[in-house]
């Protein structure tokens, strides 16, 4: 069997992967036969090339997706397993990894994940001890064998490499600009952090999945496999969309009303929506993506009724798809300018728009008197060699208790961050990676290393607030820095440094700012 990595790095092949969907309860469950009669049904299917198994959709529990997928894998299946953040710390995470390299899986789609839905008694507290890059990071580690060698050992321990085939998602259906772009940032940092091929979001709108692999390529990611996402609709999954209940996924008004009218027919629109699934499965094609990603079936009948749709269609059927498929929002951001001809982006000219909000680069309302106080007295204290720095890690390195520094500095620390931040006292300080703003307590997943996928409209998909990666994309941009949003190293939070002095941690180099990496170098 050729694997999926070697099909999607070492071929021409446009592939096909279906979502199967875990159930709660076990497998042996009235409810959950659907599912595993599905995935029988796809583990004997040729004409797709691989499954992909959800992690505790939603934040909800689920089985887990080992018991669907083995017997995939023993029908000889290319299986993807999704492995999110939400419910593991990285301990448990890092044995999650050895537990699937261990039966063979290798073929992973890393994601921070949705808030933690309802479980027994209630809400569950959610975990994001890391995040999708740190989780990367992490298996990059496992690939090149790890160092477990302990304080003190006569002898160096390191563990034989794991290889994984990381995935990521990436979204740029987004409504703003201070949302899209971090997004894209942030896209680079997983890649640069090991993830080899991209699923993109939920979306219907041909221009922007355009634009996204445009993104790639001007920034010279074009060797990096995308996967177009094609997600099935019927009337009710719309009205969920559309009441933006999954995070990350949004629908215009415009699509709404035509899911509601074909509501209406005999068959409650499904002729037309497997159809619709079909042309963006063409448009994929033709945009140069290198495979579709099928969410929101249920059987294999609904899976071979879009693939014989889809190779239905004459080869230039996409472009007119594409023209039918624009359901963007009113005053939705676009990175491109259009292409008349098309309809499609234009990857040689950016948008109007924002060329101009590049010349005038506007102070917003994030822009505040806080950040430019902040900002002066980080340079002033944490320049390497420069203002307080020798000074501050004189005092610290000669005080009684190093983690804390001299007598009451703690204490005058918290207490200031506290008033102007909200500090939760972390002791591994990310405020200048985030343009000082805190992600512990204006965060609900403490997202150190880029935004997360769920904001809704701009605000948090947890609580209702700006989401502070848009926000210190402001900052940045109002200073031509935008393209250092996240020029920071991954930062994996060391958990031991939580009620120590952030301060004395910098300037004695114990935090994740020494081993900041370099900036990347700017592509316009």
């Amino acid at each position: 069997m050729i694997s999926l990595q070697t099909r999607l790095e070492s071929s021409a092949d446009f592939l096909l992967g279906v979502e199967l969907v875990s159930t709660r309860g076990t497998t042996v469950e009235p409810r959950a036969a659907k599912t595993v009669a599905f995935g029988r049904d796809l583990a004997g299917c040729n004409r797709i090339d691989w499954v992909s198994i959800t992690d505790n959709a939603g934040g909800n529990p689920m089985l887990a997706p080992l018991a669907l997928a083995r017997p995939l894998r023993d029908a000889g299946r290319e299986t993807v397993i999704h492995l999110s953040c939400k419910d593991f710390n990285r301990n448990a995470l890092e044995s999650e990894a050895w537990h699937l390299a261990d039966q063979g899986f290798r073929n992973l789609l890393v994601l921070s994940g949705d808030n933690a839905g309802v479980g027994v008694n209630g809400g569950a507290k959610p975990v994001f001890d890391i995040d999708s890059v740190g989780l990367l990071t992490l298996l990059g580690r496992l690939g090149a064998g790890l160092d477990i060698t302990r304080p003190g050992a006569k002898q160096p321990a390191h563990l034989a490499p794991v290889s994984f085939y990381p995935g990521a998602v990436v979204t740029n259906f987004k409504l703003h600009e201070n949302e899209v772009i971090p997004q894209l940032l942030k896209a680079e940092r997983k890649i640069a952090a090991g993830a080899r091929w991209f699923i993109n979001q939920i979306g219907y709108d041909s221009r922007k999945a355009h634009e996204l692999i445009a993104w790639f390529r001007r920034r010279g990611h074009g060797a990096v496999p995308l996967i177009g996402n094609v997600y099935v609709l019927t009337p009710g999954v719309a009205k969920v969309f559309r009441a933006q209940r999954i995070p990350g996924v949004s629908l215009s008004d415009e699509l709404a009303a035509v899911c509601e009218r074909q509501g209406a027919s005999p068959d409650k629109g499904k002729a037309f929506f497997l159809e619709l699934a079909a042309k963006q499965v063409a448009i994929y094609r033709g945009l140069g993506y290198r495979g579709g990603y099928i969410g929101g079936v249920h059987t294999l009948a609904e899976v071979e009724r879009i693939l014989d749709l889809e190779r239905s269609f004459a080869p230039d059927d996409w472009k007119q798809f594409a023209r039918e498929i624009r359901f963007s929002r009113p005053g939705e951001f676009f990175h491109f300018a259009e292409d008349p001809a098309t309809g499609l982006a234009n990857p040689e000219e950016l948008h109007p728009d924002y060329v101009a909000s590049l010349r005038t680069r506007p102070a917003t309302r994030n822009v505040t008197f806080t950040y430019r106080f902040s900002k002066f007295t980080h340079d002033l204290m944490f320049t390497p060699g420069k203002g307080l720095w020798n000074l501050g890690a004189k005092l610290c390195a000669s005080a009684q208790d190093p983690m804390q520094g001299p007598p009451g500095m703690h204490a005058v620390e918290h207490l200031g961050k506290s008033l102007m931040f909200g500090c939760k006292d972390c002791g591994d300080c990310s405020l200048p990676d985030i343009a000082f703003l805190c992600p512990e307590s204006s965060c609900a997943k403490n997202q150190r290393n880029g935004p997360c996928g769920g904001t809704r409209d701009g605000k948090c998909e947890v609580e209702e607030f700006e989401c502070i990666w848009s926000r210190a994309y402001d900052r940045l941009k109002h200073e031509g820095r935008e393209e250092e949003l996240l020029a920071h190293t991954p930062v994996l939070q060391d958990q031991k440094l939580r009620g120590t002095s952030s301060w004395a941690n910098t300037w004695l180099g114990r935090d994740h700012l020494a081993n900041r990496t370099a900036i990347p170098p700017k592509i316009p």
